[in-house]
C-alpha cells in the first residue's frame, strides 16, 4: 500500500505557478471571510428588529440561535464528510449554504423565512476548517503555512469587519442589505473555488455514520440551546436543566457507539492523544478569552457617559472601534506563520495567548479615552490573530492526512463551544451588574472589569496549557 500523503505533499497536487496559488488562496479566502462576516453581522442591530419585523424579541433571538446550533452540528460532520469524499467538494457545498441562506434572507421579512435562512446559512461555519484543510494539501510546500494562517485569521477578522459593516448599514439602509452583501460576495467564492480550486489528492471513502451524527447533533444542541438561552430563561429554568442532563446522557452514548462502529464519525484513538487533547483544551479556553472582543468593545463605546465608562457613540463608530482589531489580525496572520516556522506552533499560540492577555489587561487598568479602548481592543486583535494561525498547524501536526478535515472541524468546534460558555458565563456577570440609566439596566465598570479578567485568566491558562505540548518541525 502506498504511504498516505502528508500536508504540503508535492505529491498531492501538481505543480501550480505563485499565481495561481495566489488566486485560490483569494477565492478560499474570501469564503472564509464572508462566513465569518455572516456569524457577526446582524449583532450590532438586533434590538432595532422586534420593531422592523413585527415581532417579539424572543423570535428575533433565534436568527442568532438557529445559525449557532446548526453551526455546531455541521462543522464537525461537514469535515468528517470532507474527509472522506473531498474537501473541496464540502467546501462548496458550506460556501453555496451561505449563498442560498443570504439569499433566502435578503428577500423577506417574514420572521420565519428569516429564521430558515440563518439556519442555511449556519451550515456555512465549516468553510473555515474545511478552507484551511484543502489548503494545507493543494498549497505549493512554502505557502502552506502562510495559507493556513490566513484563512484562520478570517475567523476574527470577519466578526471584527461585520460590526462597522453592520453600523454603517443600520444607518444608511435597510438590514436586508447586509444579507445582499454576503450572498453576492459568497456566490463570486464559490464559482472561484469551482474554477480555480483543485480537489485534494487525499479521499478515505467509507460510510457516512448516521448514529454517530444523530447522537452528536442532539448532544450539541442540547448543550447550546441552554447555554445561549440561559439569559433569558434564567439558570433555574427547568428548561435548563433537563437539557444539560439530556446532552450529557447522548455525549456517554455517542462515545460508546464510536468505539463500535467501522467508520466512526469521530477517531476517539486519535482525539486522545496527548498533543490534540491540549490544542483542543486551549482551544476552547482561547475561544473563552475571545468572547468579550466584541461584546466588549462596541457595546461598551455605545454605553451612555453616565454609565463611567462609555462614550455614547453611535453603532457605526461602536463597529469602527473594532477596525483596526480586524486588521492587526489581517496584518499579523503572516507574521505568525513566520513564528510557528522558526519557533514552533506551541510557542507561537503561548506568544498569541499572552498578547490577549495583555489586551485584557489594559482594557481593566486604561478607560478614560476611546483611543485607548480601541487601542487595548487592537493588542487583543493581535493575539487573536498570532494565535488562530498556530491552533490548526497544531492539529495538523499531529493528524494522519485522511483525518485532517475532521480535526480542524472538531477543533473548530471547541473554540465554539468555549466561546459560548463565556456567553452564558459573561452575559450573567454583565446582567448581575448593573447601573439604570432613565430607567434601563446597563452592565457596570465592575461588571465588565469582571469579564476581561476572567478572559484574561483564561489567555494565560491557555498559554500554559498549549507550552505541555511538544514542537514538532514542520514536514
Amino acid at each position: 500500500m502506498p504511504a498516505p500523503h502528508i500536508a504540503g505533499d508535492p505529491d498531492v497536487a501538481a505543480p501550480i505557478s505563485s499565481r495561481t496559488a495566489n488566486v485560490q488562496l483569494l477565492v478560499v479566502g474570501l469564503g472564509a471571510l464572508v462566513v465569518a462576516l455572516s456569524q457577526s453581522v446582524l449583532i450590532p442591530v438586533l434590538g432595532t428588529l422586534p420593531a422592523e419585523l413585527d415581532t417579539s424579541a424572543s423570535n428575533v433571538s433565534w436568527l442568532l440561535t438557529s445559525t449557532l446550533l446548526v453551526a455546531a452540528v455541521s462543522v464537525p460532520i461537514m469535515g468528517r464528510l470532507g474527509d472522506m469524499f473531498g474537501k473541496r467538494l464540502m467546501l462548496l457545498v458550506a460556501v453555496g449554504a451561505l449563498t442560498l441562506g443570504s439569499l433566502l434572507t435578503a428577500l423577506t421579512s417574514d420572521i420565519t423565512l428569516l429564521i430558515v435562512g440563518r439556519a442555511i446559512q449556519g451550515a456555512s461555519a465549516a468553510a473555515i476548517p474545511l478552507g484551511i484543510s484543502l489548503l494545507a494539501s493543494t498549497m505549493p510546500k512554502e505557502k502552506v503555512g502562510s495559507s493556513i494562517a490566513l484563512i484562520s485569521a478570517m475567523l476574527g477578522v470577519g466578526g471584527a469587519l461585520g460590526l462597522p459593516l453592520a453600523g454603517f448599514v443600520a444607518e444608511n439602509a435597510d438590514f436586508h442589505a447586509l444579507f445582499w452583501i454576503t450572498a453576492v460576495a459568497g456566490l463570486v467564492s464559490f464559482l472561484g473555488i469551482l474554477t480555480v480550486v483543485p480537489e485534494s489528492g487525499f479521499r478515505s471513502g467509507g460510510r457516512v455514520d448516521l448514529v454517530g451524527s444523530a447522537l452528536l447533533a442532539i448532544t450539541l444542541v442540547t448543550l447550546l440551546l441552554p447555554l445561549s438561552q440561559s439569559a433569558a430563561w434564567g439558570w433555574d429554568d427547568p428548561r435548563v436543566a433537563i437539557l444539560l442532563v439530556v446532552s450529557a446522557v447522548t455525549v456517554v452514548l455517542f462515545g460508546w457507539s464510536q468505539t463500535r462502529i467501522q467508520d466512526p464519525l469521530v477517531d476517539l484513538t486519535a482525539l486522545r492523544r496527548r498533543p490534540i487533547v491540549l490544542t483542543n483544551l486551549a482551544s476552547v479556553l482561547f475561544g473563552f478569552a475571545l468572547f468579550a472582543s466584541f461584546i466588549g468593545t462596541a457595546a461598551y463605546v455605545e454605553a451612555p457617559e453616565a454609565s463611567g465608562y462609555g462614550f455614547g457613540s453611535s453603532l457605526l463608530v461602536g463597529g469602527l472601534a473594532m477596525l483596526p482589531s480586524g486588521l492587526a489580525m489581517l496584518l499579523f496572520s503572516p507574521v505568525a506563520a513566520k513564528l510557528i516556522e522558526r519557533r514552533g506552533a506551541p510557542q507561537t499560540l503561548a506568544l498569541g495567548a499572552g498578547v490577549v492577555a495583555l489586551g485584557w489587561v489594559m482594557r481593566i487598568v486604561v478607560t478614560d479615552s476611546l483611543w485607548q479602548i480601541i487601542v487595548g481592543a487592537t493588542v487583543v486583535g493581535i493575539g487573536t490573530g498570532i494565535g488562530y494561525a498556530a491552533i490548526p498547524s497544531l492539529i495538523n501536526a499531529h493528524t494522519p492526512p485522511s483525518e485532517i478535515a475532521a480535526a480542524n472541524g472538531l477543533n473548530t468546534l471547541f473554540r465554539s463551544l468555549g466561546s459560548s460558555l463565556a456567553s452564558a458565563v459573561g452575559g450573567s456577570i454583565l446582567a448581575a451588574n448593573t447601573v439604570i440609566l432613565s430607567g434601563f439596566a446597563v452592565p457596570s465598570l465592575d461588571a465588565y472589569r469582571e469579564l476581561f479578567a476572567l478572559c484574561a485568566g483564561a489567555s494565560v491558562l491557555t498559554a500554559l496549557v498549549v507550552l505541555l505540548i511538544p514542537h514538532r518541525p514542520a514536514a
